[in-house]
């Protein structure tokens, strides 16, 4: 049972949010006292009213089953885990509950729960600590961009059938454009709906295999328990089909990206010939537009050999910019931590728009170490662009998997923060950007 004390005023708490819980039939209700929490890392973690914004209108609520919520008791101020409730005479018991924010939006906190009874993997989504007050949801996060591209608004399924139909009709058939229409469809995949609707950053998957073995990877999952959320292309892409499909995209399409290395694939450098072979044909027919890679970077030489072929933009995926934590997370093949950063500074040297997906934990990436460690990143490669993006991974096992540290973590508005003000150049945000 939680029953820390936080630095918190009374009226303060009063003021609060109250907690989430959830019934066995999984129906969500606000608790009649407590107050909402959350957690950094593993341990409870004061909450501010700066940490708290109106739940956007496309995230989604989730209840974890066997554990309970821990919420702030408004008169002691103290950490409470809430096994169960009483209203109207009956007890109820309580399961915590997470909410999942729409894209541009990072988590400060964690859902604040007791997760020892649970025997189970999460799906793999990015939780986070979630209230109620006033009539509204208000969660723990901050908006790093603003972006309509991405807003589900943009993004009628009645208008996407009639743009397939024509794209097909005028376009023909093939496995690769098959394909991006299964993820169109079946997985609403926003990328592959550009490509039909002819707008904006549409995706080039084209490799089947993988040199890491990530405990949150979208397209392959050993464990059953923790279901992949896309199906991985299985075959190998025609150099034809890719030219055709980019160069069609390229020059017809509004703020038009091309991106290899997609969640329906492995890593792309798996087929760094092809891609390479790819991009230069795609440039003898066109100059126009973005050609972007989002990949794990993890061999310099095929990295060097895409860039040399015509890439644009480069955005290479880490978790950490410690090596432990890296090799712990990503549990790398044939390549290691040095690698990746050789491929970083590497694409700087080349004038590429060089990026990082940077895979957010609130307890980690907010310590002062990775702090220093990134920022000893960006300072030796000159990156353009961080992405701050929530891990999506049950956070029991992601912090059962990473290596203990000391460090204290200052919280993730504070970590951006640090950032902007030491290098007022860099860019922060969510989504891809077209360099060109």
């Amino acid at each position: 049972m939680h029953r820390q004390t936080i630095p918190m005023k009374q009226a303060t708490l009063q003021s609060f949010p109250f907690m989430l819980y959830a019934d066995s039939k999984g129906r969500i209700f606000d608790h009649p006292r407590f107050r909402m929490a959350g957690f950094s890392g593993k341990a409870p973690a004061p909450l501010k009213e700066g940490d708290l914004i109106p739940m956007p209108e496309f995230s989604k609520l989730f209840f974890i089953p066997d554990c309970s919520p821990v919420g702030l008791d408004p008169e002691t101020g103290r950490y409470r885990t809430v096994t169960e409730v009483k209203i109207n005479g009956k007890t109820e018991k309580c399961y915590a509950v997470a909410a999942f924010l729409e894209p541009g939006i990072v988590r400060t906190h964690l859902p604040a729960a007791d997760y020892r009874p649970k025997r189970y993997l999460l799906p793999m989504w990015a939780y986070t600590a979630v209230g109620f007050r006033e009539g509204r949801y208000w969660a723990a996060g901050f908006r790093i961009e603003t972006n309509p591209k991405w807003d589900p608004r943009n993004y009628d399924d009645r208008k996407l059938v009639t743009a397939i139909r024509s794209y097909r009709k005028r376009h023909g058939q093939g496995p690769l454009l098959e394909h991006l229409f299964g993820c169109a469809t079946n997985n609403h995949c926003f990328a592959a709906k550009n490509l039909f609707l002819k707008r904006w950053e549409a995706p080039l998957p084209v490799s089947r295999a993988c040199n890491s073995e990530c405990l949150g990877c979208l397209s392959l999952q050993k464990d059953p328990s923790c279901t992949a959320s896309h199906q991985r292309i299985s075959f190998k892409p025609t150099v034809e089909e890719i030219v055709s499909l980019a160069v069609r995209h390229l020059d017809e399409a509004d703020q038009a990206i091309v991106s290899f290395g997609q969640g329906c694939e492995g890593e792309p450098l798996t087929e760094h010939e092809l891609i390479a072979e790819s991009i230069r044909k795609i440039r003898e027919k066109t100059l126009k537009g973005t050609i972007n890679l989002n990949t794990n970077g993890s061999w310099p030489d095929r990295v060097r050999r895409i860039a040399e072929s015509g890439l644009d933009s480069i955005r290479i995926s880490i978790n950490s910019v410690r090596r432990d934590l890296y090799q712990a997370y990503y549990r790398p093949r044939d390549y290691d931590f040095d690698d990746v950063v050789s491929s970083i500074e590497l694409c700087g040297k080349r004038g590429l728009y060089t990026m990082i997906n940077y895979l957010v934990f609130p307890g980690i990436t907010d310590q002062k170490d990775e702090i220093e460690a990134l920022s000893e990143l960006i300072r030796r490669t000159g990156l353009n662009f961080v992405h701050l993006k929530n891990l999506c991974i049950d956070p029991e096992l992601y912090m059962e998997k990473m290596p203990k540290g000391r460090s204290k973590a200052v919280g993730m508005k504070t970590m951006a923060s640090l950032l902007k003000r030491e290098f007022p150049k860099l860019d922060l945000g969510y989504f891809n950007q077209p360099v060109r």
